[in-house]
């Protein structure tokens, strides 16, 4: 799906949500240098939407902004149809929006897993679907991301909610793949690991870098870069998958890779 722009093409557009911050952002401004019109979903962050706004109408592109919490369906059926009567077609859905909270199993209540599963995975699900509708009745296809994690596959401690939620977003996307391929449209998702999205200095968290194989954090802009890859044709015949982007982050699963040992010659 590339987006080549000139006297008498349209540019395609993209829809992503959470786009004010973090990976969002770099997915944003990656479109735009691609030539895509851009719509930018947030909910609180509304400074920081419309700085994103500006980079991308700088470079070229058209963009606007648009509020809603994509953890109510009433919300998410005003965002599209005002990114429609903005934009007029949808080719592209990026869903981005997404929150992670922590705490011990044992202590979750009712409102924090409502509040994560709302927005990561009934979210992604309702976007995905007002997109496909949209998508078929403008019979041109297109393409549908969602973000997973790497927490799909690794136990991390007091994620009890968010990693099922991510788990639950990648078997999604193999479900609708299977279903909207007839209509020309992909479905992909992508699982990030650690990504460098401006914890402070100090924070613990950076701790973790020196445990991942490559013995750092992801930047946004490689996430983004990924992500302009597989929605492009070069990837056109590739759905239902989901492409783990962690840094090797789940391979060291065995305590013995942790211990000051020659393991080469070592016999059992």
């Amino acid at each position: 799906m590339e987006n080549h722009s000139g006297p008498g093409l349209v540019r395609k557009k993209a829809l992503v949500t959470g786009g004010g911050r973090g990976i969002g952002r770099a997915v944003i401004l990656e479109l735009a240098r691609r030539g895509w019109d851009v719509g930018i979903n947030y909910n609180s962050s509304r400074k920081a939407a419309l700085e994103v706004k500006q980079a991308a109408g700088e470079l070229g592109v058209e963009a606007e902004v648009f509020r809603a919490n994509v953890g109510i369906k009433g919300e998410i059926d005003s965002l599209f149809d005002q990114f429609m009567e903005r934009f007029g077609q949808i080719d592209l859905l990026i869903n981005n929006a997404g929150i992670s909270a922590f705490k011990p199993f044992l202590g979750v209540t009712e409102d924090m897993w409502d509040e994560i599963t709302n927005i990561d995975w009934k979210g992604t699900f309702f976007c995905a679907q007002r997109a496909a509708q949209l998508m078929i009745e403008k019979e041109a296809g297109g393409v549908i991301l969602n973000m997973s994690s790497n927490q799909k596959d690794g136990c991390w401690p007091t994620a009890s909610i968010y990693g099922p939620t991510k788990a639950a977003v990648a078997k999604f996307t193999r479900h609708i793949a299977m279903e909207l391929a007839p209509h020309n449209i992909r479905a992909v998702s992508i699982a990030p690991g650690y990504t460098d999205v401006g914890w402070p200095a100090g924070d613990p968290i950076h701790q973790a870098a020196e445990m991942i194989p490559l013995k750092r954090f992801a930047r946004p802009e490689e996430i983004a870069r990924v992500i302009g890859h597989l929605i492009s044709d070069d990837f056109a015949y590739m759905t239902g998958s989901c492409l783990d982007i962690d840094g090797g982050s789940l391979l060291p699963v065995i305590t013995e890779n942790d211990l000051d040992t020659d393991w080469s010659s070592t016999k059992f």
